[in-house]
């Protein structure tokens, strides 16, 4: 497959029908997420994804986080991803099955950060197991530092589109590896290297586990790989299922 002409980003008036609804869905929820705090309403609360453990979740929310932003910067380099790669892919590919493609991608992405949520969880609770046979600390201190770490995870919310915006990112990189794309709009890159890097950066950053990090870095490894493998499994399969 050849990146020519037809396939080349046009404005927002001409943007495919699945690519322009996401950026305007993701942009009223933006809005009224702010109008809504305004009424004391937290619209992250009911439409941001919790852990499956958390008060707050809902099953609609593997869904619903994937149109939530937390702040302006979040939403404009999201949609300005999706703006760029959605509307080619969307041309490739169909409306239906681009559609498939991008829920699938967030889909994976939540469940990548809440394989690493599950994981902190236990680590949490296998060290203070271990911390109990030391004298310092107690049974009881033990279990409220255990319920403090719970509680932490358990706060924690996913908002944003980034995870289905590397799914694209790693289609792109998959239908048009040798596409040059240009990073920060000055240094060309071809689009295979980019998804390269990007993919490490994001492990790296994931496991590094600062504390001061508050990006779901494994979430967007997660919307890459299922990106990856849609795209592998698609082409083993030619025919259409629309």
């Amino acid at each position: 497959m050849s990146y020519n002409d037809q396939y080349r980003p046009g404005g927002f008036g001409y943007l495919p029908v699945v690519t322009k609804n996401i950026i305007i869905i993701n942009a009223v929820m933006f809005l009224a997420t702010f109008a809504a705090q305004t009424q004391g309403i937290d619209l992250v609360k009911y439409f941001g994804l919790h852990y499956y453990l958390a008060p707050d979740f809902k099953p609609h929310q593997f869904v619903t986080y994937i149109f939530m932003h937390g702040s302006f910067t979040h939403i404009l380099f999201n949609m300005f991803g999706v703006y760029i790669f959605g509307q080619v892919l969307e041309q490739v590919w169909g409306p239906k099955r681009y559609l498939v493609f991008y829920l699938l991608t967030g889909f994976g992405a939540a469940l990548a950060q809440y394989f690493v949520m599950y994981f902190q969880v236990n680590e949490i609770i296998d060290w203070y197991n271990v911390r109990i046979a030391l004298p310092d600390i107690g049974a009881d201190v033990r279990s409220q530092l255990i319920e403090n770490k719970i509680n932490d995870i358990n706060s924690q919310v996913i908002v944003g589109a980034s995870g289905s915006l590397f799914g694209l990112l790693g289609a792109f990189g998959m239908l048009f590896p040798n596409q040059r794309l240009y990073l920060y709009f000055l240094f060309p890159v071809k689009a295979k290297w980019l998804v390269i890097a990007y993919g490490a950066f994001e492990l790296i950053s994931g496991w590094r586990n600062d504390p001061m990090d508050n990006v779901a870095h494994f979430a967007h490894i997660g919307g890459l790989i299922v990106g990856v493998v849609l795209v592998l499994i698609w082409r083993r399969n030619r025919t259409h299922f629309y």
